[in-house]
């Protein structure tokens, strides 16, 4: 899974607190705003930058353009478990 990059090593086992939804056998819990007493857990795989994307701006007849390239940091992560 690839996630917005963190402040975590690779090899380091991050938690997750803040749980919005967990499916059980017997249906969905659904948090106001998080789950109580859910979290999970995944390990930090790999850090890495996204492909690049051109921003172009420019307005017609009036001799302006800019164009300006951006990469995305990113962190893949495995989820080990979920607590719930």
């Amino acid at each position: 899974m690839y996630i917005e990059k963190l402040n975590a090593g690779e090899g380091d086992v991050v938690k997750f607190d803040r749980v919005l939804l967990v499916s059980k056998e017997d249906g969905l819990v659904v948090g106001s705003p998080v789950v109580s007493g859910a979290s999970v857990s995944a390990k930090v795989e790999k850090h890495g930058k996204d492909k690049k994307i051109i921003v172009f701006k420019y307005k017609p007849k009036k001799n302006y353009r800019k164009k300006q390239g951006h990469r995305q940091p990113y962190t893949k992560i495995v989820i080990e478990s979920i607590q719930a």
